[in-house]
Order: structure tokens, then C-alpha cells, then sequence
């Protein structure tokens, strides 16, 4: 298996030569009159997608481009118009957003004989539902609807109450579907995806601050439990695993297929909420993906157990993954991964679901584009950390693969086959509700952002399928959102007595907890919950103190050269210590008394202490050869390259 990696160097070497070519081979790079042409172009490619769905599909969920018909693909609930609600409003059109809104609220039921999958419903209906509540709701998006009455929201709650039935596992974790009417067959699966039970917080956890029920939340937070619980002594987990035993059913792991968002919802967790539990996961979840996956620039699955290579694969779904790296303030490997993978676009005009490294082709079976957004999303992070025009150039070429590879009549085509781009007759909602939308993005961003995300009240987490969840402090301050003077906890008095919200999500009382790991082998049972406690509506005046990541700010991992487990005693604990700085406003409650209130802004440096779990690690057999095959990749790299990739850089 070793004798795959010297072909990854070549093919590395090959593809970084290829980019300093293309670098500079093209002219001047996007300038920003070309940048407003190109979103304008872009805004033309959503429009001519979703007037094609709206006149030739609507009310089925999808559109079927090349034919000009619809199909119903998750649920018959016109999925395309839910999961293209933000898109609508992000364009600033006020008219169809709000005949959108309103034809949604009239016309959506979910009592229906359906069976659908929790992960696709929750991130594309239930995200698409949200996001739009959110901004139909509140008059600082300058998108506010006044007739609006909270109907998206109902039936967000509805729905989610309707999929709650796939939780009640052993493990905590979900089922893979269930039914609408009459929740899980008997006869489901008991197989599920780690993807698919990790991700559902962002979703589950914004509905449970808007409603004040804290089940929604619960549930999500334990199936995220459940799955980190059962992770090998590596800190790696597998593709697929039974929801009743716990037990492993595929080993691969991997950042691609049917793991990648479970990454990427630790991370968005924890900056959404400030949960801190997620970011300590997270960053161990990382730090061993970097260790054990990482190939510079490439990644690769191995055996979550051993480290074993298993597939030398580049898959599609990788491609989030530099704009991950970016929230996590990882910026040098992001820019080596994103240029790896955008030379397997240009080579092609599209990235096939699968490339293999070993042989330098299309992996048998996986040919096709289903027009994915990751390349696009990690393209626009990276360009917004950067600045770099190098980005800009990689979305025209994007925007001209599509323009002339999957633009058809009614729509944009599936590729079927990225080396002959053969086209097929579907067009996936994410297409509208992400694709089109971070190339907008873009190309705004360079022509001079005025748009909700850039310059609206709020900073937003884009959610897996790309729906804008901003950070309110009634979603991201749950406990603080009445600690500045003059504000009011909106709480529905009427509810106060059957449900509360769960607090688990504040650590200051037993920081210590935080950092524990979890024993692989216990149940999730053994995580039990904090007693949730009630807050009472309507209150003014200082509410309990923030915890300790509002405090202070957002801590990243640290760019280092070390390996994360290199050096590491098999008994011992390492700290890393990652410095940051942040403003906190504090009030002092003692002034409450005087009818005054003092206010103080306090410039603080934070420390964000991350340590291992306690338990022993088992390093690989292999681990000497890992690292030598690591350096030499790296060596030669630099020694060959080096020059031309700070030039292109």
C-alpha cells in the first residue's frame, strides 16, 4: 500500500506545475468591473434555473432540465422553492421572496404517509425553513414581511417533532429514515452514516431557542455523543455504523463521503452556540484527521483502527474542506488542498465524484458532477481570508464550465460523465440554494459586498446546505441575551411550565468536564445531560454570566509545524495553549442597585487550553514509515518547487 504514495507525489508535482502555468498564462486576473459582469452573470444563472423550476416543476420537489418537467425526489413538498427561500433573499428580491414565504405557509403540511431521510430533510427543508423564518421575521434584514405570522416556523417545529421518532435508539444516534405519519418502519435499517446522525445540530439547536424546547437540541447533541464515544484510539471515525449496537459497519475513514459534514457541524456548533464541548471534540476530530488522513496536499481513508491506507481517492465531497480549514484559521494546508483539487476541475472542466491517485484517472463508477457547490464554497472562504485573485479566476472558471457544460433549456443538467460532459436530466435543489449561491458571493465580495451576509445586522453560519443561520443573541447568547442594558429574554411565558432550556451548553460551573474524553467502548448513556433549568420570560436586567469561549472570542487552532501526536507520552496529557485576543463588554451588576449601570470595555488576551482525552493512544505499526513517506513528500516539494509555489501564492 505504501508504493501508492510516490504516485501522489508525482501526481502533486504534475498538478503544481500545471497551476503556475495556468497562473500565468492567464491575463490580468478578474478585475473588479469584470467581477460586477460576472455576479451579474450569476444572478442570470440562478434566475434562468429558477424560473425553469417555477414554470415547468413547481410544485414537485425537483426540476427535470433537459425535458422541462418535475419529480418528486424527497418528499413532494417543493423542496427546490424551500431550499431556495435565502438564495431569494440574499438577491434582495423582496417580491418573490415574500410571495414565496407566504405560498409556504398556506400550502406546506407534513401529515403525510411519506418516508424521508432525517439528514436530507433536516438540511435542506428544515434549514430552508428556518433561514427563511429568520429573515421574513426581522425588520434589521431589511426583508421583513408585515404579514408574516410565524407560519415557517410552525411548520419547522411540526417537522422536526415529526423526525424526533428516529432518535430513540440505544445509541442515541438516528435512524437513517422515517416515516412523516407513522415514524420508523420496522423494518428501517439499522445502518446509518456518520453524517448523517452528526449532522443535524445547527438545525435541531436553532429551533430550540426559538421555541424554548430543548428536546430538539438534546437529541442532536447525544447522537453527536454517541458517535464521538465509539471513535477509535485514534480519535478517527468510521463511514456507517449500527444504530442499535454501536457497533462499526464500514471502518473507512475518511473527510469525503459519508463522514464530511460531521467535521464540519463540530466546528459551526460551536461558533453558532459557543458550546464549547463541540469545539474540544472538534479539534481533536482535526488534529487526528491532519495526522492520519493528511497527504499533503491530498487526503486519503484509512482504516479507522490501524491508519491503514484503504483508498487513494479523491471524492468531490472532500472539497468542503479548505473552507473548513479557513473557519479554523488552518489557512497554509487550505490553500495547498484547494489548488490540488481545482486542477482535477481544470482538467476536466467539472470534478468527478471520485479521482483515484494511484492511477491518475476517473475512479470506475464515480464520473459524474451532480453540479456540488464544495469546490465553489471553499473557493469564495478562501478568497475572503486571502484576497487572493487567483479565486476569482478559479470561479470564472467555474462559472464557464457551467455555462457551457450544464446549461440546458429549463435549468443546468447533471454531467453523467465529466470526460465526454455528457448531460442528464436533474437538477438538484442544492444547485439554487448553494452552487449559484457562493459563486454569487464571490464575485460580490470583489465587486464590492452590499449584500445580508457581507454588510447585514448579523454574522451568518452557512449551514451544510449552505442556508444562513445568523449569530442572534436569541440563538447564540441562549443565557446572555438580556446582560446588556434595555433588552428583554423574550421567553413565551406560556411555556414556561412544560418545557425548559437545557444549559448543558455552559461549562463555567465544571470547566474540567470539558476535557475529558469518553471512553470508545462506553455508552452514551454514561454523557448524561445537566438538569435543564428554567429561565422566566420577559426578564430585564443581567442574566446569568456568559461562559468562557463568549468571553473570550473564537480561538483557533494554532499553525504549527509539529505533528499533533508527534512526541506524544501514551499516559500524559498535552496542553496547547492558543492566544487570542477580544474585547468584552462587562457590566457590573453591583451598579443595579444605584439605578445606574457601569459599563466597562476590558481588552483581554484569552488562552484556549485544549488537551488530549484521557486514555492510552496506540499509535500504528506503520507510523515510522507514515512519517518518513510524509517527509519525503515534503522535502522534495519544497526543494523542487518551492519558488514557484511562493510565486503563485
Amino acid at each position: 500500500m505504501e508504493a501508492v504514495k510516490p504516485w501522489i507525489l508525482l501526481f502533486s508535482i504534475l498538478l503544481l506545475f500545471s497551476h503556475i502555468f495556468i497562473l500565468t498564462t492567464l491575463a490580468e486576473g478578474v478585475t473588479p468591473q469584470e467581477a460586477k459582469l460576472l455576479r451579474d452573470e450569476v444572478h442570470g444563472m440562478f434566475y434562468h434555473a429558477f424560473d425553469g423550476y417555477m414554470e415547468n416543476a413547481f410544485p414537485l420537489d425537483e426540476l427535470r432540465p433537459l425535458t422541462c418537467e418535475g419529480e418528486d425526489t424527497l418528499g413532494g413538498y417543493a423542496l427546490t422553492l424551500i431550499d431556495s427561500l435565502d438564495t431569494l433573499a440574499l438577491l434582495g428580491d423582496r417580491e418573490r421572496f415574500a410571495t414565496s414565504v407566504e405560498w409556504i405557509g398556506k400550502n406546506l403540511r407534513f401529515d403525510i404517509n411519506k418516508t424521508v431521510s432525517v439528514f436530507e430533510t433536516t438540511i435542506r427543508i428544515l434549514g430552508g425553513l428556518l433561514s427563511g423564518h429568520l429573515i421574513a421575521s426581522d425588520y434589521a434584514t431589511g426583508m421583513k414581511i408585515p404579514s408574516y405570522d410565524n407560519q415557517l416556523l410552525h411548520l419547522c417545529e411540526d417537522l422536526a417533532r415529526r423526525l424526533l421518532p428516529a432518535f430513540d435508539t440505544p445509541t442515541g444516534i438516528p435512524f437513517g429514515s422515517v416515516n412523516l405519519l407513522h415514524g420508523v418502519d420496522e423494518h428501517e435499517s439499522k445502518i446509518t452514516s456518520t453524517a448523517g446522525g452528526g449532522t443535524l445540530t445547527l438545525e435541531f439547536g436553532v429551533l430550540s431557542r426559538l421555541t424554548n424546547d430543548p428536546i430538539f437540541e438534546q437529541v442532536t447533541k447525544n447522537a453527536v455523543r454517541g458517535l464521538w464515544a465509539r471513535r477509535s484510539k485514534l480519535n478517527l471515525v468510521g463511514a456507517h455504523i449500527n444504530v442499535f449496537t454501536g457497533e462499526w459497519t464500514q471502518k473507512d475513514a475518511g473527510i469525503g463521503t459519508s463522514i464530511d459534514s460531521f467535521y464540519e457541524y463540530l466546528l459551526k456548533a460551536y461558533l453558532l452556540f459557543g458550546d464549547e464541548e463541540y469545539l474540544f471534540i472538534f479539534q481533536e476530530a482535526y488534529g487526528a484527521a491532519m495526522y492520519y488522513l493528511y497527504n499533503d496536499p491530498w487526503y486519503v481513508e484509512v482504516n479507522m483502527d490501524s491508519a491503514a491506507i484503504v483508498w487513494p481517492l479523491f471524492n468531490s465531497l472532500q472539497a468542503f474542506w479548505p473552507g473548513l480549514q479557513v473557519l479554523a484559521g488552518d489557512i497554509d494546508p487550505a490553500i495547498r488542498t484547494h489548488t490540488a483539487f481545482f486542477s482535477v476541475w481544470k482538467r476536466y472542466g467539472f470534478t468527478p465524484e471520485g479521482f483515484n491517485l494511484a492511477t491518475l484517472s476517473v475512479q470506475h463508477g464515480q464520473k459524474s458532477y451532480p453540479l456540488r457547490p464544495e469546490l465553489m464554497e471553499s473557493t469564495y472562504w478562501l478568497y475572503k481570508a486571502t484576497r487572493n485573485p487567483r479565486y476569482l479566476d478559479a470561479g470564472r472558471d467555474m462559472v464557464t464550465s457551467l455555462q457551457y457544460g450544464a446549461r440546458c433549456p429549463c435549468g443546468y443538467c447533471h454531467i453523467s460523465d465529466v470526460e465526454f460532459h455528457k448531460q442528464e436530466d436533474h437538477m438538484e435543489s442544492f444547485f439554487l440554494a448553494e452552487t449559484v449561491k457562493y459563486l454569487w458571493l464571490l464575485f460580490d465580495l470583489a465587486a464590492g459586498s452590499d449584500n445580508l451576509v457581507e454588510n447585514g445586522p448579523y454574522k451568518y453560519i452557512f449551514s451544510t446546505e449552505g442556508h444562513l443561520l445568523p449569530a442572534t443573541p436569541q440563538i447564540s447568547l441562549i443565557r446572555e441575551r438580556c446582560s446588556y442594558f434595555g433588552a428583554y429574554c423574550n421567553n413565551d411565558d406560556s411555556r414556561q411550565d412544560s418545557r425548559t432550556l437545557d444549559l448543558s451548553t455552559d461549562h463555567q460551573e465544571n470547566n474540567s468536564q470539558l476535557y475529558k474524553g469518553w471512553d470508545p467502548s462506553s455508552s452514551p448513556s454514561d454523557n448524561t445531560f445537566r438538569e435543564p433549568t428554567s429561565i422566566s420570560g420577559s426578564m430585564k436586567g443581567l442574566c446569568p454570566g456568559l461562559t468562557h469561549g463568549q468571553k473570550f472570542g473564537i480561538s483557533y487552532l494554532a499553525s504549527t509545524d509539529k505533528k499533533p501526536y508527534e512526541g506524544e507520552s501514551t499516559s500524559q496529557k498535552e496542553a496547547t495553549v492558543v492566544p487570542t485576543q477580544s474585547a468584552v463588554i462587562v457590566s457590573n451588576p453591583d451598579a443595579e442597585s444605584t439605578g445606574q449601570r457601569e459599563v466597562t470595555v476590558v481588552q483581554s488576551h484569552s488562552l484556549a487550553v485544549v488537551s488530549n482525552p484521557e486514555i492510552e493512544f496506540s499509535q500504528p505499526d506503520d507510523k515510522n514509515d507514515h512519517d518518513k513517506d510524509q517527509g519525503l513528500i515534503e522535502e522534495e516539494l519544497e526543494s523542487d518547487l518551492s519558488q514557484d509555489i511562493d510565486e503563485s501564492a
